[in-house]
């Protein structure tokens, strides 16, 4: 196992072969997809494997652990120069994270706040971020409250920005400056 960072309770750690049962339950849940993949795009095992385990991605792909239970999954990314550019941003370090809560137990309890305070601290101090970006859908006002809790501020609407149940849906660009 490999624990990236660690705030009380809450672990990161790389993501293991070992998880894909965990994703594919997630994955397949549709309180879970109604926000992140889509109810009408559940993942099966071999789906898992092809999007989380056989990808190119650069992503650093994590599970979140609280209180000892995985409950959750993390992704982070440096943005490439191009997509930097098209943000308006120059010459700065600008990661962008991906996450969401699979155990539904565990919503609304904080820890997606904590998780997103602890992700975003990891990123300036050890991948000298200047800024970390997200791009949440604008009907998931309960992501965007808890990133507006964490510092996030809005920058833009990204109109028809992304495809989620055959529609394309307006998403917020939130971004958190170091």
């Amino acid at each position: 196992m490999i624990l990236l960072f660690q705030n009380g309770k809450l672990k990161v750690r790389k993501l293991e072969e070992k998880d894909k049962s965990l994703l594919t339950k997630w994955l397949s849940d549709p309180l879970v997809l109604e926000y992140y993949e889509g109810r009408d795009n559940p993942f099966d095992l071999d789906k898992v494997m092809e999007v989380f385990f056989h990808s190119k991605n650069e992503e650093i792909k994590c599970i979140v652990e609280f209180d000892c239970k995985e409950i959750g999954y993390i992704q982070f990314y440096q943005l490439e120069d191009e997509m930097i550019k098209e943000l308006g941003y120059i010459n700065e370090n600008v990661y962008g994270t991906d996450q969401f809560i699979g155990e539904v137990g565990y919503w609304n309890k904080g820890i997606g706040t904590l998780l997103v305070k602890t992700t975003v601290n990891y990123l300036i101090e050890h991948k000298k971020a200047d800024r970390v970006v997200m791009d949440p859908q604008i009907r998931n006002t309960r992501a965007i409250k808890c990133y507006v809790n964490c510092g996030f501020k809005t920058v833009k609407v990204l109109t028809n920005h992304e495809l989620h149940e055959g529609e394309y849906q307006d998403c917020l660009l939130l971004e958190y400056q170091n």
